[in-house]
C-alpha cells in the first residue's frame, strides 16, 4: 500500500491553475523530498492531501484512505509538522504533549517524546514562551510523533536548528523510515533532502516536473559528471574530448577537470591520461542538488531539453 498517492491532483483559484494533473507515489517506509520554488504549488499540493482544501479535480489517497472522505481516518494514523507551527505561549512542552496525546488518545508518554527529540527534563516543565525558535521546533517534531505515525508530513523541517540539531533531526528521519514510517518532507535546506531522501519530487509552475531518485534526475537531465585528474605535467597532445561521453576538458594548473554526458566513460578517460601522464590524485565531482533542482525550475538543462514531463522510476 503507497503512503501517498494522487492520480491527476489538480486545484484551480479562478483563472489561476496552482496545481494542475499531479499524479505522484509515495511507497512506506520511503524518504521523500518534496522541493519547488516559492509558488510552484507546493503548500497546495500538501494541503489537499490533509483536506485542509478540495481539489478541483483528481484524486488524493493517504495511508489508503481517500483523503477527502476519510480526513479523521487519516489524522490518527499521521504525524504532521506545519511551516510555522504555533505554540502556546503559556503552557509548558509537557502540557503541550499532554494535550496532543489526547487528542488522538494516543498511548505516549510525553517524557520519551521530549528525550526523542533532543529535550531535557527542565525543558518539559518550562513555558514554551521563553523557548528558542529551535527548541520550539524541536518539541513541534514531538507533537508529530505523537501515536507512532505510518506517515510524517513535514514542511521545514529543520528550520531554527543549529547544525547538531539538524544532525539529530537527520538521524531521526531515518530511524522512522527504518521503521516503516513513510517520511514526506519539503525543505529550502537542498542539501539536506539529498542527504536523507530515497526520491525527491520537484514541483514548478505547479506541475511534477521531475519524480525520481537523486541520481536518476542526474542522469535525465543530463547534468554533467566531473573528473578531477591531477597529473605531474599536462600533455600538450593529450586528447580526451574524442572519447564519446566527454563533454568538455579544463586546465586548472597541474589538474584535468573532465566533464562527462556519460560519466560511464570515466575509467576510459583515466586509462588514456595514465598512458601519457602519471596521474598523482583523483576526484569525482557529481551535479548536486541544487544544480539538478535549478535545471528542473529554470530550464537550464544541460542537454537543453525542457524539463516539462515528470521523470519516475519504478519502486
Amino acid at each position: 500500500m503507497a503512503a501517498i498517492q494522487t492520480k491527476s491532483l489538480t486545484k484551480r483559484f479562478g483563472d489561476v491553475v496552482a496545481v494542475r494533473d499531479v499524479s505522484l507515489t509515495v511507497e512506506e517506509g520511503e524518504i521523500f523530498g518534496f522541493l519547488g520554488p516559492n509558488g510552484a504549488g507546493k503548500s497546495t499540493t500538501i494541503n489537499m492531501l490533509l483536506d485542509f482544501m478540495r481539489p478541483t479535480a483528481g484524486t488524493a489517497s493517504v495511508l489508503g484512505h481517500d483523503a477527502q472522505k476519510e480526513p479523521r481516518t487519516i489524522r490518527n494514523r499521521i504525524g504532521i509538522l506545519p511551516e510555522g507551527y504555533d505554540l502556546y505561549d503559556r503552557l509548558t512542552a509537557r502540557e503541550h504533549l499532554e494535550f496532543a496525546i489526547d487528542a488522538k488518545n494516543a498511548d505516549a508518554r510525553p517524557m520519551d517524546l521530549i528525550s526523542r527529540v533532543g529535550l531535557t527534563q527542565e525543558d518539559a516543565d518550562r513555558k514554551v514562551g521563553g523557548y528558542s525558535k529551535g527548541m520550539a521546533q524541536r518539541l513541534a517534531l514531538a507533537s508529530a510523533l505523537v501515536g507512532d505515525p505510518d506517515l510524517l508530513i513535514l514542511d521545514e523541517p529543520s528550520s531554527g536548528l543549529d547544525p547538531h540539531g539538524i544532525a539529530e533531526m537527520r538521524e531521526l528521519i531515518r530511524n522512522e523510515a527504518e521503521q516503516g514510517t513513510a517520511v514526506f518532507f519539503s525543505s529550502h535546506i537542498l542539501s539536506e533532502i539529498e542527504a536523507v531522501c530515497d526520491r525527491v519530487g520537484i514541483m514548478n509552475s505547479g506541475e511534477l516536473v521531475a519524480e525520481n531518485t537523486v541520481d536518476g534526475l542526474r542522469e535525465l537531465s543530463g547534468a554533467s559528471s566531473q573528473l578531477l585528474l591531477t597529473v605531474e605535467r599536462v600533455p600538450s597532445e593529450l586528447n580526451v574530448t574524442s572519447i564519446d561521453g566527454v563533454s568538455g576538458v579544463s586546465v586548472e594548473g597541474s589538474t584535468l577537470r573532465v566533464s562527462f554526458s556519460n560519466p560511464g566513460k570515466k575509467a576510459q578517460v583515466v586509462k588514456r591520461v595514465d598512458a601519457a601522464t602519471n596521474i598523482t590524485d583523483i576526484e569525482s565531482e557529481e551535479a548536486s542538488l541544487e544544480e539538478l533542482f535549478n535545471s528542473y525550475t529554470t530550464g537550464d538543462k544541460s542537454d537543453g531539453e525542457a524539463a516539462d514531463k515528470p521523470t519516475e522510476v519504478s519502486a
